[in-house]
């Protein structure tokens, strides 16, 4: 909190990004930084994509199964309408959202939310995955986490997707993806 122009306490807004591969921990974090803002007694909402329904129709679930209660929504614009009066707002997998989600990061923060947001910032042919390099480029602060390559035991660059299926978006777990590292990732894929 911080004094504005007229003397009144006003709440600091601010973008916070957790990006990296499948298995590296992005979802975990996000709970352990909500889970800290509950502690505080501040009051959290928690979003994620209603497609996702991997682990829980209704929880952020991490590959780990620690779990935190969220809003399944089907587009960005309901995450404003459902989050009036909250001190932190959580988004998880991001990635699946359409590009609205970038504007509404932003007007979150700017009315003093706190807002967290967690996904993949490449796709399984390691490229820039939805709105994630964008919510990179608005965010206070960006934390890059990391798998481990199962080739190599490097901190690995992108979830490289075992089955044959061209979709972008296909949802999966370990038996449907592997993390690797940039060296491991060219030689299955053959060159960038």
């Amino acid at each position: 909190m911080t004094d504005n122009s007229g003397g009144e306490r006003c709440r600091r807004g601010r973008i916070e990004v957790i990006c990296g591969s499948m298995f590296s921990g992005k979802s975990e974090e996000l709970i352990r930084r909500l889970r800290r803002a509950k502690f505080a007694r501040q009051t959290v909402e928690v979003f994620k994509p209603a497609i996702d329904t991997r682990y829980s129709e209704g929880d952020v679930v991490s590959h780990d199964h620690n779990a935190i209660p969220s809003t399944p929504v089907d587009g960005s614009a309901s995450i404003l309408l459902l989050s009036s009066e909250t001190d932190v707002v959580g988004i998880d997998e991001a990635q699946f959202f359409d590009d609205f989600i970038i504007d509404v990061c932003k007007e979150l923060a700017a009315k003093g939310v706190r807002v967290i947001v967690a996904g993949l910032d490449m796709d399984y042919l390691g490229h820039p995955f939805g709105p994630m390099p964008a919510l990179c480029a608005v965010a206070d602060d960006v934390t890059k986490v990391h798998a481990i390559c199962v080739k190599c035991g490097a901190q690995a660059y992108v979830s490289h997707r075992l089955v044959a299926n061209n979709k972008r978006v296909l949802l999966g777990e370990a038996d449907q993806y592997e993390p690797l590292c940039r060296d491991c990732f060219i030689k299955v894929e053959g060159g960038i």
